[in-house]
């Protein structure tokens, strides 16, 4: 299937998609919602599958690219699933030297491969970086995204925050590590991002969410991680909360940055849909990767 872009769309589709994605519209809704759109021969099915994800176009780093090292590892979460597995990268160079890390946070639906290349990136611009299966409870992250939001609605929301917090402090103090430890996280995942700057500010040294949804006012004045917002300029539910936490954060003093993207749609950055939009994602991710560098490496 040829990929298609935002702009081959009525925004009313994307947003349909977009509240079918994050579980504001069962599946029954959602397609009687796309009927709507489907005319002058376009089915609903053919509607479906081109805004459906298709992980052939994400993988920018191959499992198997000579420049990366990567492993599955397991560990303990005693205050969240028990135990959690992941995506381990790293530099294939590294042998011998302590790296930067950074803890990448899948969005609602498990550890699917456009997370997986994303830790892949991350190792060949020289980090560690781990990237755990919040599904690993229930089997893991199943192949199939529809199959995987419905999975990760089972978990009780707290404990998977706690395996993200072990994963954190794991990374804090692994021996690959060199304690500066840096999170990255998509739309749910840029929540957690947040809520680990509020609840670790001696683990996390810097964050970079995602559109992710931002933490209570009364907990800003916990966070001391400097935070590099990416926002999506037609993502009404991010951005409506999204002034107040960067005045909350300017008036805590907390170095930040925040980033509204113009014209794009929540997911911009994932590469498996039609919300990606390339020239966003590209300056997105170099964004990323400096703040990264000025807070980990430098």
């Amino acid at each position: 299937m040829n990929r298609k872009t935002a702009d081959q769309f009525d925004q009313r589709l994307l947003d349909l998609y977009d509240d079918y994605a994050h579980g504001r519209l069962n599946r029954r809704d959602y397609i009687r919602g796309l009927t709507a759109f489907a005319v002058g021969g376009l089915t609903v099915e053919a509607l479906q599958e081109s805004l459906s994800p298709n992980y052939a176009w994400a993988e920018q780093v191959a499992a198997d690219d000579p420049r990366i090292q990567t492993e599955t590892i397991t560990y303990d979460s005693p205050e969240g699933g028990g135990k959690i597995s992941g995506l381990l990268a790293r530099p294939a160079n590294s042998a011998g030297k302590k790296l930067p890390a950074v803890l990448v946070i899948h969005e609602n639906r498990g550890l699917n491969p456009y997370i997986a290349d994303v830790a892949r990136r991350l190792a060949t611009e020289g980090f560690l970086a781990l990237a755990p299966d919040a599904l690993s409870p229930l089997g893991g992250y199943p192949g199939n995204d529809d199959e995987g939001r419905a999975m990760q609605r089972k978990r009780d929301r707290d404990e998977m925050s706690k395996d993200f917090i072990a994963a954190a402090k794991l990374l804090d103090s692994h021996p690959l590590s060199t304690g500066k430890v840096g999170a990255v996280g998509f739309c749910y995942g840029g929540g957690v991002v947040n809520q680990l700057a509020v609840e670790l500010p001696d683990v996390l040294d810097a964050g970079v969410p995602f559109y992710g949804s931002q933490p209570d006012e009364a907990d800003v004045a916990k966070i001391e991680t400097p935070l590099c917002i990416q926002n999506a300029e037609l993502d009404r539910r991010i951005m409506a909360g999204a002034e107040a936490f960067d005045e909350a954060l300017a008036a805590n003093n907390v170095p930040h940055e925040s980033h509204v993207y113009p014209g794009v749609n929540h997911g911009f950055h994932n590469d498996t849909t039609p919300r990606y939009d390339e020239a966003a994602a590209k300056l997105a991710w170099q964004r990323t990767i400096a703040w990264f560098e000025k807070y980990l490496t430098s």
